[in-house]
């Protein structure tokens, strides 16, 4: 009932709010993308379309607005590649003899392209865009929640039927990316009960690929580890906090999940079934690639391809290849050389930028943005090498994490960077004005 309520209260009242102000309308969105009401309450929320009448209220909204502010600063490189990679599986889809569920890809990015356009235009000041950061955090933080509930329960509903049309592994990779941001949010936050609440969080989102026995969340959460020990300010109270996140990590990593990340390190002859036909779908993908560099397949088609191609790879029990278990591979396959390019940019760009600002910051900078900046490298330089594992091009906390890191970018770029106003005395009576300009000046 709590749900029922909580959905509908954020559906109606929001696209009323979201009229007059567009962003808490964005905010809604960006949660409900990640929670997905109808299937975290499955049995209190009825189905329906409570994201649709968010965002068309949003539109409204932001049109009301008159846009935005369309003046995207460092972050403009990366919403050109996302734009570029939306318009090339267009192109692609146009290109496609078969137009069998191509479409639908299109439609589907089309729900998580336009939300970025609208948050490059809305998120203009560091206050909001840590709202937004704090948003994706913490409606992730309420996945990990009742997963790991149920997983203590007795019943692991991640591991059995998977999460709002995800698998263990396809939610598990938004696990490592969500548990980046938590992190690095807590690290940088101030206010003690706020620091420890994203610290919390940021372990529950790490335990889940290791109940969900997802390999490549758990090789992510490695990289995660890793990549954070670098970006850390290396103070003693900093090292002391990731001290114990690594201690609590290994805490969670019970015989179970050692043994299934161990399996990723075996020898060719003893793979399992599941590595090997990973590596088989990875050769057909650069099959297609090389057969299709320019239009590729199309969006949604490698499984059919595939199976057209080699039905000796069709596993027992099913009619296709399965999904080829690689992000980057798979966008190659489908959309050819120049979708794959687009999408790296996407991602690649912005952790450049990001690492030239955290490494050279302008004079001036809001510091919470160089917390920002740690917390966006690491949550995408996780998910790129969990990715590799996984075909989850549609899954949207990625791309709004990336918009998180495409916001620090446009807020630090040196004309948005609020330099010290110079001191200019009040317009008063001499009498009044001489001892405050000799207050000023004196030593």
């Amino acid at each position: 009932m709590k749900g029922l309520i909580f959905t509908y209260l954020l559906t109606y009242g929001g696209a009323v709010a979201s009229l007059f102000d567009p962003f808490i309308g964005l905010l809604i969105y960006f949660c409900f993308a990640i929670i997905k009401p109808e299937a975290m309450w499955y049995w209190s929320v009825p189905p329906g379309n409570y994201s649709r009448i968010i965002a068309i209220a949003l539109l409204i909204g932001w049109a009301l607005q008159g846009f935005g502010r369309w003046q995207f600063g460092g972050g403009k490189g990366t919403a050109i590649c996302l734009l570029g990679f939306f318009s090339w599986s267009i192109v692609s889809a146009s290109a496609t003899p078969d137009a069998t569920g191509v479409w639908q890809f299109v439609e589907a990015m089309s729900k998580i392209v336009l939300p970025f356009v609208v948050g490059m235009t809305l998120v203009d000041s560091v206050k909001k865009l840590r709202l937004v950061a704090w948003v994706l955090m913490l409606s992730q933080a309420y996945v990990a929640f009742e997963l790991n509930l149920s997983y203590y329960e007795g019943f692991n509903r991640l591991l059995v039927g998977g999460f709002a049309g995800m698998d263990n592994n396809t939610l598990s990779i938004t696990m490592v990316a969500g548990a980046g941001l938590a992190f690095f949010l807590g690290l940088g936050e101030k206010v003690v009960w706020r620091r420890w609440l994203a610290f919390a969080a940021a372990a529950l989102m790490a335990h889940v690929p290791m109940f969900g026995m997802s390999r490549g969340g758990m090789l992510g959460l490695i990289v995660t580890g890793v990549v954070a020990f670098i970006l850390i300010p290396k103070t003693r109270g900093n090292l002391s906090i990731f001290a114990l996140a690594t201690a609590v990590g290994l805490s969670l990593a019970g015989p179970p999940v050692v043994e299934r990340f161990s399996s990723v390190f075996v020898k060719a002859e003893e793979r399992d079934a599941s590595s090997s036909g990973r590596l088989r779908y990875w050769g057909y993908c650069w099959e297609m690639m090389e057969e299709e560099p320019v239009f590729g397949v199309g969006p949604n088609q490698f499984r059919t391809a595939a199976t057209l191609r080699h039905p000796e790879g069709v596993k027992p029990g099913y009619s296709q290849v399965q999904e080829a278990h690689s992000l980057w591979l798979q966008t190659g396959a489908e959309l050819g050389f120049p979708g794959i390019a687009f999408l790296v940019g996407f991602y690649g760009l912005t952790v450049w930028r990001l690492g030239r600002l955290w490494r050279r910051p302008a004079a001036g900078l809001d510091p919470w943005l160089l917390d920002a900046s740690r917390m966006a490298i690491a949550a995408l330089v996780g998910f790129a090498v969990s990715a590799s594992f996984v075909s989850i091009e549609g899954v949207e906390l990625p791309y709004y994490i990336a918009l998180v890191g495409a916001g620090v970018l446009n807020l630090a770029s040196p004309a948005r960077v609020q330099q010290p106003a110079p001191f200019q005395p009040p317009s008063r009576s001499p009498a009044i004005v001489a001892p405050v300009v000799a207050a000023r000046l004196s030593p």
